[in-house]
């Protein structure tokens, strides 16, 4: 709800303050008054079009806030979440123009976009006009009316949760088809690398393994030299074997005359000799090793150069050849199962897809019954209206196939026809200016309680008729506004008696320029007030009888003494 509007400096307007109620309230002035300036300020505060006209004569700046009561459970809560804008309460909108057209807006005290300060003003007031409407008059809102309006939200959560699990299924079936068309494509060069990585069948860490081989085999000669060289040290006729025997026999000559004393050293010698005698095996051992042949130091450079080969040939390290083996081995095997796979892929996607089409023709079906609850109960609006001639309709179009998303298989648009016999059309493109804020008003009636915006502002719905219609649209107005808050701009007596709260717009000399004043009215002065509305420049005692009268027929309106 709003609950406040200031305004400084625009056109009229120096400093203005309207602390606002909910019901329904009305604005009345005679013409040029400045009605319509309080309707553009809050536009302006709603995120609409800034023109530098708008700025008073003289100001550097116009200045416009619009603050309102925020529910709990209110969309706008989500949005202002979304932009990192903390939810209060109170929810405050600013909008700044400067007299060279340069605007700011402010949300909450935080400087926002002009396109945020919109999305927000699309969610919390409705502005229905002679000559702009939002709000019903677009295409995108109806479904959604449609859908709140039928009161089960079942079937559209049944079918949002039915179209993700289709397009999911989809989308996997898109891929698996993609990976299979590319995969085709690379066949014969796969079948081919495959082929070669099959005869080479590289092993991880081989490269390393091979590289240290190679080393080794590369100083085979040297090593070999050096081993001889070592066992002739041990085992030659001068060698460490021979010389140790010697030595040990020596000692053991004279072992019993030495009464124990060479024991330690004897034992020391045999030790050597035991250790001498098995460093001799292991060095004939190692030289047997190394002496295998002069074709392996080939083999290992060859098997280290073509795997490197490779490796450069599909752009990958030699240790990445064994997982390049696997992958490719792997594709070619989503080739060959491919089609069973994709079988398997277009069964679950036609499942998934049957599932929406069950759950989307649930969904039509509640929206026609709705709909047609809907039609009935705009008509019965209508006649009092003054237009018992015009027909209301929902329609319900089919969408292609293409277009089927997770709102269903259609989309809603309210039409209008005006004349008997004439095809329905759009709203804003049947129904001229008049007619269309009565049709407006009556679907308005009708679809209050499910509508998520809290304020509807009317201009001038009356234009164009009075008498009984006029106190038909006064009538739906008070009632509108049980549900709702309701600002009307009115030159209808019968429609202005209706309101719960009653501001008069007018203008006064201030020195040497002309000002727009709004005053609140208490009882007396709304009597003056509707009495000129029904007397024009002289008001008679007839007048002021006659909206005596017109008062008593609302007992709710806000008495201020």
């Amino acid at each position: 709800m709003l609950l406040s509007l200031t305004i400084r400096d625009v056109v009229l307007i120096e400093r203005l303050d309207l602390d606002l109620a909910p019901h329904l309230s009305v604005l009345t002035g005679e013409t040029g008054a400045g009605k319509s300036i309080l309707l553009d300020s809050l536009g302006l505060a709603l995120g609409m079009r800034a023109e530098t006209g708008l700025v008073r004569q003289g100001a550097s700046q116009a200045a416009v806030t619009a603050a309102f009561d925020l529910a709990a459970d209110h969309p706008a809560r989500e949005l202002l979440a979304e932009q990192g804008i903390e939810a209060e309460d109170t929810l405050t909108l600013r909008r700044i123009v400067t007299a060279e057209g340069r605007s700011r807006a402010f949300v909450n005290d935080q400087p926002a976009s002009v396109g945020l300060l919109k999305q927000l003003g699309a969610m919390l007031v409705e502005i229905q006009g002679q000559f702009e409407q939002y709000g019903l008059l677009d295409p995108a809102t109806h479904r959604d009316l449609l859908d709140a309006f039928a009161a089960d939200p079942a079937p559209a959560f049944a079918n949002a949760e039915a179209h993700r699990q289709w397009r999911g299924a989809a989308a996997e079936l898109d891929r698996a088809e993609a990976t299979l068309a590319q995969a085709r494509a690379e066949e014969d060069f796969l079948r081919h690398a495959l082929a070669e990585l099959d005869a080479l069948s590289p092993k991880p860490d081989e490269e390393t393994s091979l590289a240290e081989t190679r080393a080794l085999l590369m100083h085979r000669a040297q090593i070999i030299e050096s081993l001889s060289a070592a066992l002739g040290e041990i085992e030659g006729d001068r060698g460490a074997l021979r010389q140790l025997n010697t030595t040990a026999r020596q000692l053991e000559k004279i072992r019993d005359k030495a009464a124990g004393r060479l024991d330690t050293v004897i034992s020391a010698v045999e030790r050597s000799l035991i250790e001498t005698t098995e460093a001799a095996a292991l060095l004939e051992a190692a030289a047997r090793d190394f002496d295998g042949g002069d074709g392996n130091l080939d083999h290992v450079e060859e098997r280290l150069f073509e795997l490197r080969a490779l490796a450069r040939k599909h752009q990958v390290t030699v240790d990445e050849l064994p997982a390049l083996h696997e992958e490719v081995a792997r594709r070619l095997a989503a080739i060959d199962l491919g089609e069973s796979g994709l079988a398997r892929l277009r069964q679950a996607e036609q499942a998934a897809r049957g599932r929406f089409v069950k759950a989307a023709q649930a969904l039509s079906a509640q929206r026609k019954a709705a709909a047609a609850r809907l039609d009935k109960a705009v008509a019965a609006e209508l006649p009092p209206l003054k237009l018992e001639r015009a027909r209301f309709a929902t329609s319900l179009i089919p969408l292609p196939e293409a277009q089927w998303n997770e709102d269903g298989a259609e989309r809603v648009a309210f039409e209008v026809a005006t004349n008997p016999g004439s095809a329905p059309g759009p709203l804003g493109k049947i129904a001229s200016g008049g007619e269309l804020s009565r049709f407006l008003l009556a679907l308005k009636l009708v679809l209050a309680r499910v509508s998520t915006v809290p304020t509807l502002v009317f201009d001038e719905v009356d234009s164009g008729i009075g008498g009984a219609v006029a106190a038909a649209v006064g009538e739906r107005l008070h009632r509108l506004g049980a549900e709702v808050q309701v600002l009307v701009v009115t030159h209808s007596p019968q429609v202005a008696a209706r309101g719960r709260h009653h501001w008069r717009v007018a203008k006064r000399a201030k020195g040497s320029h002309v000002e727009t004043t709004v005053e609140r009215l208490d009882t007396s002065q709304r009597r003056e007030e509707i009495a000129r509305m029904l007397a024009g420049a002289e008001v008679t005692v007839e007048a002021r009888a006659a909206a005596e009268q017109l008062l008593s027929l609302n007992p709710t309106q806000d008495l201020l003494l």
